[in-house]
């Protein structure tokens, strides 16, 4: 029997802020059997995907090999031949100084299907970010995309410069940082003014974007000074003195704060999202994983006697997703709570339960197991009151209800796992002192976290990297194990985590 041919998707993801990467591109890594990726390409965009990614294969600079342009057109041929369904994963857009045209000519020559989903180019969005419109009706009427970087086995430049001096617009360098002092004698010996204002723009789009303007006189000098690297983007023209008024990103509460996310990776996505939005670079770092209980045996028992329980209590969206699954799992829905009152823990666990159609009864207005068994106490003596749990987790709870005269039990939903050590890029961007904060979300990671660290990334806390914790309770057992806490949510939730995070940097900057 024929192999069905697979099909390749050569598409562009966008200049390095994950938000930008466009729906068809999102659409494209959830269905991706294979996906190849450049290595200037977020990592966190391989969140939409559950594909046997090659994520050990850089194809740019980072870990791993470095594979030449054949090697990628034979990988993506011989993947598409097996049948498998292909993205590959570039940087911006596909076809704007992404060699996409070069991969599209290698799978037509041997008849391979494929598409190309365009992608945000640098430019536009490395400009954006900093504050500098490339068009402008006082400034520019037209923007011209250069390479900085040309073909090696060319015997001379293509640019001409004396037609780029007299461009009647902005001009923007793509991959030029290494050519910076021959670009702007260039331009100015090609009869450009001196004065005319530059832009360098390094990691545009990303928390850790930097920028340094200047004139064509001084750009060089000035980008040396500031220590800039590749990957970066040089813009000419007037539209650059836009940026003092215009200027937004660099200006966003956590711009430039590098953050370790502790929260299990599936769980991950919407504290990423919000780091992101804030103008920090989130860096994923779970110290724990949250598995399915190995035997459901005791909760299918408990699900099939619930008309038992007065009340049903949960304190994680964990409980309520692994609960109210395994019961939809067995048949049951909503019907079977019926005459049932519902007390949980926060507000995120009472929006998840909205998800589900059901409103708790009891939210006590302080996120701790001792509010909800205050909260609990008066409306439970002669109940029969059932808790979702983890497979570990603090006693307060069940002690509390017992004393109340709860007729109480308890069932194991979900299980935590301890992982064993920490990414090696995280441990290592810790004892360099590039990770800004930490931010411990549970007693458990806190925990966890102490047994992760090397003595060096201990040397480092308190000083380059900062931890913040989600409660007082959390900050105890930080402390416990020596862990120094700068901050500490006032409101127990991820946003609290941030917005006490920002509170002891305005502090600082005073």
């Amino acid at each position: 029997m024929q192999q069905t041919v697979g099909k390749v998707y050569l598409v562009g993801g966008g200049p390095g802020d994950p938000g930008l990467l466009t729906l068809k591109g999102q659409r494209c890594l959830t269905e991706a059997d294979v996906v190849l990726y450049d290595g200037l390409v977020n990592p966190l965009l391989l969140r939409h995907t559950q594909a046997r990614a090659v994520r050990t294969c850089r194809v740019d600079e980072g870990a791993g090999r470095r594979l030449d342009q054949a090697e990628i057109n034979a990988q993506l041929i011989q993947e598409a031949k097996a049948g498998r369904c292909v993205v590959r994963l570039k940087g911006g857009d596909p076809f704007i100084f992404g060699r996409g045209s070069e991969e599209a000519a290698a799978l037509a020559a041997e008849g391979i299907p494929f598409e190309v989903v365009p992608g945000i180019t640098a430019a536009t969005a490395s400009a954006a970010y900093a504050g500098i419109s490339l068009t402008h009706r006082d400034h520019a009427s037209a923007v011209a995309f250069v390479t900085g970087h040309e073909d090696p086995t060319k015997p001379s430049s293509a640019l001409d410069y004396d037609a780029l001096a007299r461009f009647p617009g902005t001009l923007v360098f793509y991959m030029g940082m290494h050519r910076l002092p021959s670009i702007a004698s260039s331009l100015v010996a090609a009869g450009k003014s001196k004065d005319t204002p530059v832009a360098v723009i390094c990691r545009g789009s990303q928390p850790m974007q930097r920028t340094v303007t200047g004139t064509l006189h001084d750009i060089v000098e000035r980008v040396q000074d500031a220590g800039l690297r590749p990957p970066s983007l040089i813009i000419v023209g007037n539209c650059v003195l836009q940026r003092d008024a215009i200027d937004w990103f660099e200006r966003t509460p956590l711009f430039g704060q590098r953050i370790g996310i502790t929260r299990p990776e599936a769980q991950a996505d919407s504290v990423i999202d919000l780091a992101i939005s804030l103008g920090a670079e989130p860096v994923l770092m779970p110290t724990i994983r949250i598995r399915p209980v190995s035997d459901w045996s005791d909760v299918d028992a408990t699900l099939d006697r619930l008309a038992d329980f007065d009340w049903l209590v949960f304190t994680s969206v964990n409980g309520v997703d692994a609960f109210l699954g395994r019961l939809w799992d067995r048949g049951g829905d909503a019907r079977k709570l019926s005459g049932i009152r519902i007390a949980c823990i926060g507000d995120a666990t009472r929006v998840h339960l909205e998800q589900y159609r059901l409103r708790a009864d009891l939210v006590p207005e302080s996120f701790r197991a001792e509010a909800l068994a205050e909260a609990l106490a008066p409306h439970v003596s002669g109940q029969r009151v059932l808790w979702a749990r983890a497979n570990r987790g603090r006693e307060v709870l069940p002690e509390a209800l017992r004393a109340a005269g709860a007729d109480y039990e308890q069932v194991v939903v979900y299980e935590h796992e301890d992982a064993t050590s920490l990414p090696a890029h995280v441990a290592s961007q810790i004892e360099r002192g590039e990770l800004h904060w930490i931010a411990l979300s549970s007693p458990s990671i806190a925990r966890n976290l102490a047994a992760q660290l090397s003595p060096e990334a201990r040397g480092r806390l308190g000083n380059t990297t900062r931890l913040a914790a989600i409660s007082p309770v959390t900050l105890a057992a930080a402390q416990d194990c020596g862990l120094p806490v700068a901050a500490v949510a006032t409101t127990h939730t991820w946003p609290g985590i941030f917005e006490a995070i920002q509170a002891v940097m305005s502090e600082s900057s005073r």
